[in-house]
């Protein structure tokens, strides 16, 4: 069922923050927990529904943060950073690798509307029983039902967590009403939670949703604030094409000066005039090879 919710308007430096009883008491049982995350998911949907916060970019940024976690989950080693690389530097013919093909399904799942074609986009190698859970995920709370999917997708495929996260945060946003996925689980989960069963993966899931709830909120409130930055200088900028390269920072978690419409020394100096007033940062501290993002 989708719910309209209507597009509130705060301003950058207004957005409200995250009620300070929700990130500080301390829960140990479900239903003290579960009220938690309630509470949590509500603040995070009003502001996220907010006329500034750039949602696309922040869909990014969390599966950014979604294939970070999954890293952990299957022991290796990248961060953002090798992530990042991992795609943006792919030359034609080149092959992203396994950390590549996670951060690429979780930037395919967050791009587009939610449906089943998007899931099995995303992650192809996942069978296609296990990619229709999410809309049979049946009726009760929100975090209930992404538990629900995620249990019945890990116990069928122990070894595929992140499609396994990916599916019960598309639960999750459907019994919000959200037309894309946001994710949520994967960074407010721990590596031993994705071993528990029953009541205590529901307290996990709604442990780790109040976390990146939370999270999420902090990480709009700045990109609110970043994105304001970056159109109030736009109208300086005189490089033709710039206009189309703002939209691209708007929506995208990092971008290489190569993949702008410019020509190539133009698209430098243009994230390199962007970083001096400090609408973009350089994200990588490199001297080549740079990569830049709000």
């Amino acid at each position: 069922m989708k719910i309209d919710v209507p597009m509130l308007s705060h301003g950058p430096d207004t957005l409200p923050p995250m009620p300070s009883w929700v990130s500080s008491r301390k829960a140990d049982t479900l239903e003290d927990m579960a009220f938690l995350s309630g509470a949590a998911l509500a603040h995070l949907y009003l502001v996220v529904n907010s006329a500034e916060v750039p949602r696309a970019l922040l869909r990014e940024r969390l599966a950014l943060r979604a294939a970070e976690a999954c890293m952990t989950f299957t022991g290796r080693s990248e961060r953002s950073g090798e992530l990042r690389d991992a795609i943006h530097l792919l030359r034609p013919g080149d092959l992203p690798g396994p950390a590549g093909d996670i951060y690429l399904g979780w930037r395919r799942a967050v791009e587009r509307p939610l449906s089943v074609k998007i899931l099995q986009s995303a992650f192809p190698d996942v069978e296609a029983a296990m990619i229709v859970r999410w809309h049979n995920a049946g009726t009760g709370a929100p975090v209930t039902r992404a538990a629900s999917v995620l249990e019945a997708v890990l116990t069928e495929a122990p070894r595929a967590e992140a499609a396994a996260l990916a599916l019960a945060d598309a639960a999750l946003a459907q019994a919000l009403g959200w037309d894309h996925v946001v994710p949520l689980m994967a960074a407010g989960l721990k590596p031993a939670d994705l071993n528990k069963r029953g009541e205590e993966l529901r307290l996990a899931c709604h442990r780790g949703v109040r976390v990146s709830s939370i999270e999420g909120v902090r990480l709009a409130t700045d990109l609110a604030r970043r994105v304001a930055r970056l159109n109030a200088v736009a109208p300086k900028l005189r490089a033709k094409g710039a206009g189309a390269a703002v939209i691209m920072f708007l929506t995208r978690d990092a971008i290489a000066p190569a993949a702008l419409p410019l020509a190539d020394r133009a698209a430098r100096r243009l994230c390199e005039r962007l970083v001096e007033l400090k609408a973009v940062r350089e994200v990588t501290g490199r001297d080549t090879f740079r990569l830049y993002g709000v």
